[in-house]
């Protein structure tokens, strides 16, 4: 078993400082997928730093397949962790790099020769066992990195942000190889990331952060449509639900609609007809849809609207939002 159980977890770097972790609990089950995310500063990394005994936490306790690992150095956590950074030695080889964690716990060398094996065939790397790491492209040494990771065969991994270095079709492809990998082994695995758009594709649970606490922990079908707070419905989605102040849509509570459940129609509402008037403030055409922004009438409050296809409309134009109410949250 390797679930992973944080109860009560805080961290205070001084005396007088906010918590950087405030308060965490969180169980995370044996094999899950579990992405944690926010924006800088949240307390994410800082959470996955303690579970990897790099950093002790200041009070709380945490457990890894029942065991208290709270003041437990990393080697005796059973963890890998990935980073940011590849973090590879750059005098040795693929194979030596990938094997230098098992050559030094005294592993036998036909073991070590078939978890590096393994691993290599999974991430695509036979053919550059031979090669130093300055001879690969970022997302080859990523790679090496994660089978340095894998020939352990921890009970957790651990990854923090090990995506940034690279470019975006490059990021694209492997959370498809990270995502794979989760399926083919079948453990544990803690994820951080500051971007939304990979925390909703790769994993099982989210958990989004503020300020060093946990806002909302779910699936991420239900974090996109039913956002617990107006922190985590303006920062999960690509563009941000649309947060209308009270007074707009409902007398006395904000009303939060993402942007494909908002309807443009040209012109000013006719009679009868309920809806917001507002004036286009500029329009995104992006192929397969158009973004439009526009402005309220009422309170000058902006908002974003999704267009299927091309949306012909200009800078100045007027129009009249419908609102489709029951895809609405109130807060």
């Amino acid at each position: 078993m390797a679930e992973v159980v944080l109860s009560n977890v805080t961290k205070v770097y001084s005396r007088g400082d906010k918590p950087a972790v405030d308060g965490f609990n969180l169980s995370i089950k044996d094999g899950e997928f579990l992405v944690l995310v926010g924006p800088s500063g949240c307390g994410k990394s800082t959470t996955l730093r303690m579970v990897a005994g790099l950093e002790l936490p200041t009070g709380g306790t945490i457990t890894i397949g029942g065991k208290d690992v709270t003041n437990l150095p990393p080697k005796d956590r059973d963890i890998a962790m990935v980073f940011q950074n590849y973090a590879l030695y750059p005098h040795m080889t693929v194979k030596e790099n990938m094997s230098f964690a098992l050559k030094l716990r005294k592993f036998p060398k036909a073991e070590i020769d078939r978890r590096v094996s393994a691993a290599a065939d999974a991430l695509g790397l036979t053919d550059y066992l031979k090669r130093l790491p300055k001879a690969l492209s970022g997302g080859q040494r990523q790679r090496v990195a994660l089978g340095r990771a894998i020939v352990r065969e921890p009970a957790v991994f651990l990854f923090d942000e090990p995506l940034s270095n690279l470019d975006a079709k490059m990021r694209v492809e492997m959370r498809a190889e990270i995502i794979r990998l989760h399926h083919q082994l079948g453990a544990t695995m803690i994820y951080v990331t500051h971007d939304q758009t990979e925390a909703m594709t790769m994993g099982e649970r989210i958990v989004v952060m503020n300020q060093g606490r946990i806002q909302q922990v779910a699936p991420p079908l239900s974090l996109y449509e039913k956002p617990a707070n107006p922190f985590v419905a303006s920062f999960i989605g690509t563009p941000p639900m649309n947060l209308f102040p009270a007074g707009i849509l409902s007398p006395e509570k904000i009303v939060g609609l993402r942007p494909e459940h908002l309807r443009l129609v040209k012109g000013e509402a006719s009679d009868g007809q309920k809806g917001v008037s507002a004036m286009v403030d500029f329009v995104e055409p992006l192929g397969s849809e158009t973004l439009v922004h526009v402005i309220c009438d009422a309170q000058k409050f902006p908002a974003i609207v999704r267009e299927p296809g091309f949306a012909s409309l200009a800078a100045g134009e007027r129009v009249t939002l419908v609102p489709d109410l029951s895809k609405a949250v109130e807060f």
